[in-house]
């Protein structure tokens, strides 16, 4: 059972030192110091590790020891001893100790109801970097990083707006994440923004140790293989997003930020669909589409082709396909399937493997058990072919998530090829393509802009019109500044 943390903070300095004390016991980081200003007794606690002991020992302890006879009495130590910029003056026993936990320092003084908070955090951090998932040819090169509030500032960087809002909010009752929301306030649509709050007001969990814990417990449908929620390590997606009436979450511990609503179309958008001339972007957008068609059909076609119906196949390639499957001893959906689990397994372990070895093992590894396989006669060299173009179709999607749905969808159509061949595909698009309409994000149909028929909203989403063209932000989102571009 969670032990609560009482709110007073008594007069006497000792009585407070041995509440937290037994409160924090077998804790040796916390260093505490006790001391005296002129003739009040005084006990500063921090914990080590966590805090700057150079900012504290120049700005405080110096102070308070060598101009302590200055002051006259106890109230006139925060005016004038105190050189520290960033101090709050706490009323509540928890809330001082949550942000001490969290890094930064305390300071009890005796006859005064209250403690004296000093953000003096400094731990070691991972700087800055290139984002490693969400590569691009142009645009910035700066990632999202552990720390909070570097990642936010990256994203004021680039939204240097009066009407830009960070609210701030622990989550988690025992972990106390930080955790900062971002929208601009004159753009964001209120409905979508009482709703996002609603959810996160509503998380009642130990610990939140990474942004997909606030993900997995916001979406709309659990059950969905389609992620309804954006994640990205990039602030200059998120500042994008921020533009469109969208919201971010960023959560401390966490490299990657999660933006709501999200919708098919904005996954499977790249940051270089908009830094590439509009031309070039949309031929790449095309070839992406059709990219995570075929990555979700080929397979399952090509069970249904050879299974059902091989009349449809020319003739010398019927004779081709029937050659290479000579002496293969499972059906064709076996062989898909086999071969598909081989290469998730494959992908899995490349994934966990350090990283001097995993590329060198993925590359050797793919080509020794393909050519064992075909050579033992497991699988025909044509199923080799069509499942590595589908890795390649599926590595082109920029959302590493929705790949995993499409590659969950894959195995699901050739499932269904192996019942009714073609007839089995196209049920199960139907399927899927229902499920798609219905589904929601955060009360934004997912398929948006093609579910609303929003005609001026297509200029971005089979294509990328020239940017002087696209004047107003996404109708589907019902911002309340809908003109982003004026004459």
């Amino acid at each position: 059972m969670k032990e609560e943390i009482r709110d007073k903070i008594n007069v006497n300095v000792t009585e407070n030192l041995t509440y937290i004390k037994g409160l924090l016991k077998d804790n040796p980081d916390i260093v505490y110091r006790e001391f005296y200003i002129n003739e009040w007794k005084a006990v500063l606690m921090y914990i080590d590790g966590m805090a700057d002991k150079v900012l504290l020992d120049d700005f405080v302890m110096k102070s308070v020891m060598i101009w302590s006879d200055k002051v006259k009495s106890v109230n006139e130590i925060k005016d004038k001893l105190l050189t520290v910029t960033d101090m709050k003056e706490l009323q509540k026993l928890s809330d001082a100790i949550n942000l001490m936990l969290s890094g930064e320092c305390l300071l009890f003084v005796e006859g005064i109801p209250a403690c004296y908070m000093f953000a003096v955090r400094s731990w070691s951090a991972r700087s800055v970097g290139d984002p490693s998932g969400e590569t691009t040819i142009r645009g910035a090169r700066d990632g999202f990083t552990e720390t909070l509030r570097f990642n936010t500032a990256l994203v004021r960087r680039r939204v240097r707006d009066t009407r830009l809002r960070i609210k701030f909010k622990p989550l988690g009752t025992r972990s106390k994440t930080d955790t900062a929301m971002m929208y601009i306030d004159d753009i964001v649509n209120k409905d979508l923004l009482k709703d996002f709050q609603s959810r996160i007001d509503k998380i009642n969990i130990d610990a939140i140790l990474d942004s997909s814990y606030v993900e997995q417990l916001v979406e709309d449908n659990k059950y969905s293989l389609f992620p309804q929620v954006q994640s990205t390590e990039r602030p200059d997606v998120v500042a994008a997003a921020l533009y469109e009436g969208r919201i971010a979450l960023i959560v401390d511990n966490s490299p990657f930020a999660i933006i709501v609503p999200a919708t098919l179309p904005t996954l499977l958008q790249s940051p270089d669909d908009y830094y590439l001339r509009w031309m070039n972007a949309s031929i790449i957008r095309l070839i992406r589409i059709f990219a995570v068609f075929m990555s979700i059909v080929l397979p399952a076609l090509y069970v249904a082709v050879t299974s059902f119906h091989t009349s449809i196949i020319p003739t010398k390639l019927a004779q081709s396909i029937a050659a290479t499957r000579e002496g293969v001893p499972f059906p064709a959906y076996v062989e898909a399937i086999l071969m598909e689990v081989s290469l998730a397994i494959l992908m899995e372990a490349v994934i966990r493997l350090p990283k001097p070895i995993g590329s060198t093992i993925g590359i050797v590894g793919g080509l020794i058990i393909g050519q064992s396989a075909v050579s033992a006669g497991i699988v025909s060299p044509i199923m080799i072919i069509i499942v590595s173009v589908t890795a390649l179709t599926n590595f082109i999607t920029p959302n590493h998530e929705i790949s995993y749905a499409f590659r969950y969808v894959r195995f699901l159509l050739i499932i269904a090829s192996s019942f009714a061949g073609l007839y089995g595909i196209m049920l199960g698009l139907i399927v899927l393509l229902i499920h798609l309409v219905r589904l929601r994000s955060f009360g934004i149909p997912y398929l948006s802009p093609a579910a609303d028929l929003n005609i001026g909203d297509f200029k971005d989403m089979f294509v990328r019109f020239p940017t002087n063209l696209m004047r107003k932000r996404p109708k589907y989102m019902n911002t309340e500044d809908k003109i982003r571009q004026r004459s």
